[in-house]
Order: structure tokens, then C-alpha cells, then sequence
């Protein structure tokens, strides 16, 4: 089954959250010179046009990035992260564009570090490897990305961080997250890893926090934005990032910025954050 399209919902609360997290990871793996290894497992295709169909049929982005563009008080993290998006609009006059995750580390990436994107939707996959066909330090692989923790870990690098984004189409797909990492963590223990949930039915969201803890991996951190109570209505109605080995600035990075964001992305007064530790060191 591969009907999911993140065009439908590239920009919005979620992917403000997820690449936020993601560009901290990158920014913090840089401080040191060595080269690193980056995994995406469920690429899409990197970038993104807001005027598309798909995004204009949801409109979603505007109550994500678009409640970010041209605000004035950007706290410094948070302004980072729109000049990254900012870069792919062409200085940022318009936003025309939304950065996937591939995008994202592609323009955070040194010549010393190294990516793989995998995807495996058969229209996206093509649209993936034309957005990323000049950069040399990054693959293209259509594949299941799941099944790259296994083939590709530990990296030549000794240095790695693998993001872990499914659509969440199936409900195995909460369960296939748990074993990824299980795969992943003996392979390379020191490894950071980052999977991205949503909140639809918070039974099926603990299924992966229960799961995790039950595999006895130590440093698990979980960062949480909700834009609304939980319901049983179809709908998502908050998202999380879930890392484990996360570097020591990340747990206070996202405490700084959270409240900003809940009441720049949601000005009803309805958003509620947590950041919090499934399993501590």
C-alpha cells in the first residue's frame, strides 16, 4: 500500500517540529570534523511546491511554516531553521518552496559527511533522485528504508544518524519503527537515531514508546508538540520526535523553543508540549 503523499502535508506543525529536531542533530554532529553518515529512511522527494494541488488542497503549511515566515521575533534556533527554507525560495521574497528532510541535511551536510535517501513510492522516487542528482556526497536507492539499518549499519564513519519518518499507513508500521531500531542499535549502538510519529489514536502512539522501552535501549528522549486534545475523530492532533542518543544541548534546545512555537503555530491556546525521557541514561 503506497498511497500516502507528504505533499499534502509538507510544511505544516509536524514538519516545523521534525526538521527543527533534525537540524539541531546535524548542527551538533558538525562540531566535530570527522565525517558522518546520514540515513532517510522515508525520504519523499525532498522538496516541495506549496502552490501544488496536493498542498493547496490541505493548506497546511500555512499554519506551519507559513506562521513562521515573516515573523520578527524568531528566537535564534527557530530563525535558523527558516533561513534553511528560505535558501530553496531564492532569498526568500515568496514562499513558493518547503524543504523535505532531504533538503534540509543536504544543505547542512559537509563534503566529508555522506547521506543515502531511500523511498519507495514509485512516483516520488523518480522526483527524489532528479532534486538530488548534483549532489555528490548524497545516494538515491529506491528501497525500503527500513531494511538500510540492517544493510548499511555501523557506517564506514563510525559516526551516523539515521532518521526514521513511515507514513504510518499501516498500523504495523508503529511496530516495524520498534524493530528498525532494535536492528539499527546492535549494529551501532553509538548511533543517533530519530523517528517521527504522528498522534492520531494515542493507543497506536504507545504501541512505539512501550515497544522501546521494552527493548532496554537507554537514552531515549521524546519532544512532543500537540496542537489540540486527544479524540477518537479522525484527524492528527499532536506529533513527536522520539531520539535516542540525542546530544546533551538537544533536551534544552527544544525546552527554549516549544513555547514560541506553541503560540506562533497555534494562537487558539489550544498546543501543548512535552519534552521528557522514555528510558534516561
Amino acid at each position: 500500500m503506497l498511497s500516502y503523499r507528504h505533499s499534502f502535508h509538507a510544511g505544516n506543525h509536524a514538519d516545523v517540529l521534525k526538521h527543527l529536531v533534525l537540524m539541531l542533530i546535524l548542527e551538533n554532529m558538525k562540531l566535530k570534523e570527522k565525517g558522518f553518515y546520514y540515513l532517510d529512511t522515508h525520504s519523499g522527494v525532498g522538496r516541495y511546491r506549496l502552490s501544488s494541488d496536493e498542498a493547496e488542497k490541505t493548506g497546511e503549511y500555512k499554519e506551519g511554516i507559513g506562521r513562521l515566515w515573516e515573523q520578527t521575533d524568531l528566537p535564534e534556533t527557530v530563525s535558523r531553521y527558516v533561513e534553511l527554507i528560505k535558501r530553496i525560495n531564492y532569498g526568500g521574497k515568496s514562499l513558493r518552496y518547503y524543504a523535505g528532510s532531504p533538503m534540509i541535511a543536504a544543505q547542512l551536510l559537509r563534503p566529508q559527511d555522506r547521506a543515502l535517501l531511500t523511498e519507495l513510492h514509485p512516483s516520488d522516487f523518480p522526483l527524489l533522485r532528479n532534486n538530488f542528482k548534483e549532489f555528490k556526497n548524497i545516494s538515491v536507492k529506491r528501497d525500503n528504508g527500513f531494511q538500510q539499518l540492517k544493510a548499511t549499519l555501523p557506517p564506514k564513519e563510525r559516526r551516523g544518524f539515521v532518521l526514521i519518518d513511515p507514513p504510518y499507513e499501516l498500523k504495523e508500521d508503529y511496530d516495524l519503527v520498534v524493530k528498525a531500531i532494535e536492528e539499527g542499535y546492535k549494529r551501532f549502538a553509538t548511533g543517533t537515531y530519530a523517528i517521527w510519529y504522528p498522534v492520531v489514536l494515542r493507543q497506536q502512539t504507545k504501541r512505539i514508546f512501550k515497544g522501546l522501552e521494552a527493548t532496554g535501549i537507554r537514552k531515549i528522549l521524546k519532544i512532543e508538540l500537540a496542537v489540540r486534545p486527544d479524540s477518537e475523530q479522525r484527524g492528527m492532533t499532536a506529533s513527536g520526535m522520539i531520539v535516542i542518543n540525542p546530544p546533551w544541548t538537544l533536551e534544552n534546545q527544544m525546552k527554549a523553543i516549544l513555547p514560541y512555537l506553541a503560540k506562533t503555530l497555534i494562537p487558539e491556546g489550544t498546543a501543548r508540549w512535552t519534552v521528557e525521557w522514555i528510558t534516561p541514561e
